[in-house]
């Protein structure tokens, strides 16, 4: 039986065909339910999507590599930025603009990498906070070019016309944030089951031995660091559609530390924690913000009572589920399996398994 385990996981280990195979189901999925909802639906998917993207960037840099990021919301300005510009007196195709977006701010991210990869610790985590505060503020320096703290606005993307007249925009809008999330997702899966991948775990679990493997350290840092950047700029520019405009305010530290707190709450390392923790991002605000509505309280209690409650919701979940919520449900399915494995052990005392080799003789 043993062996026959070994092959089983040979044949079902992650390939880049069963990653391309779960991503157009879930991608069919979401764009029925994208069917089927209406236009804050789908500005809250969206929005979902986006957190998404930019969350799994971080979470190979950060749960994968080892490196303490508090500035991927000023990475994701940089592509906002850079969609806003190649907009403002150009109408390009929505690709055009998200690779060049991409294109950017993986050069930023070369560039400030290859300063991290000497950083360790508190060090680089100071770094990026400095990224995240001084970035932004490009924008009030240079008011001619980026339009100060007004912005510059962001076109929204028109649907082609074979999905007719009356299709609305936000769902348009959806679709290309999810297609970008897939996307994404399918990338870094086969990145992270490939050698590069084990290159980055080993990283971060401990440089030197790494070293005296033969891994170049400094090399994989600026590589994870210059992925991780290219996903904040995809992000970012998605987020200059969905929000219509690019302003220093919608990138501050703010930002940075959602992304932080979504790939903990999500499970720190894990793909599908990203989405989990964007999920979190998006709806418990919301949530709160209805349920602060419905009390009767006075207004200065009311506005500060959703974040009271979303700071206690969080606490909440890290408590009860310390390794995010992937890794709890990652537990709840293995005890599951465990208790049916043990109950199907003991209905079949005495009856063979056909399973099992044959005896020598």
């Amino acid at each position: 039986m043993v062996t026959a385990n070994l092959r089983l996981g040979r044949l079902v280990r992650p390939t880049l065909n069963r990653h391309l195979l779960l991503a157009l189901g879930a991608a069919v999925v979401l764009v029925a339910i994208s069917a089927q909802i209406g236009a804050y639906d789908d500005y809250n998917l969206t929005a979902v999507a986006i957190f998404a993207v930019a969350a799994a960037g971080l979470t190979l840099l950060t749960g994968l590599n080892g490196q303490l990021s508090l500035g991927h919301g000023a990475l994701m300005a940089v592509g906002a930025y850079t969609a806003s510009l190649l907009l403002k007196d150009h109408q390009l195709p929505v690709i055009v603009v998200l690779l060049l977006a991409v294109l950017t701010t993986g050069i930023v991210g070369i560039v400030f990498g290859y300063a991290a990869a000497r950083l360790r610790g508190p060090y680089l985590a100071g770094a990026t906070l400095t990224l995240a505060v001084a970035l932004p503020q490009l924008a009030t320096r240079y008011k001619s070019i980026f339009g100060g703290d007004a912005g510059l606005s962001v076109p929204p993307s028109a649907p082609p016309a074979w999905l007719g007249a009356d299709f609305p925009p936000e769902r348009w809008l959806a679709w290309i944030a999810l297609a970008a999330a897939v996307v994404t997702m399918v990338l870094l899966a086969n990145l992270l089951h490939s050698s590069v991948g084990r290159s980055f775990i080993a990283v971060r679990d401990n440089e030197v031995a790494a070293a005296l493997a033969g891994i170049d350290v400094a090399r994989t840092q600026v590589l994870a660091f210059v992925i991780s950047a290219s996903c904040a700029g995809l992000a970012g520019a998605l987020f200059g559609y969905w929000s219509g405009v690019t302003a220093p305010a919608g990138f501050g530290l703010g930002l940075s530390l959602q992304l932080v707190t979504a790939i903990v709450i999500g499970g720190l390392g894990s793909l599908a924690g990203a989405v989990w923790g964007s999920i979190v991002l998006v709806f418990v605000p919301t949530l709160t913000s209805g349920m602060a509505s419905s009390l009767n309280v006075p207004s200065s209690v009311a506005n500060n009572l959703p974040l009271a409650i979303y700071g206690a919701i969080l606490v909440i979940a890290m408590l009860a589920a310390p390794h995010g919520i992937q890794g709890a449900l990652t537990r709840l399915l293995a005890l599951a399996r465990t208790r049916w494995g043990h109950s199907s052990a003991s209905g079949k005392k005495g009856v063979m398994d056909w399973d099992d080799p044959a005896p020598n003789p």
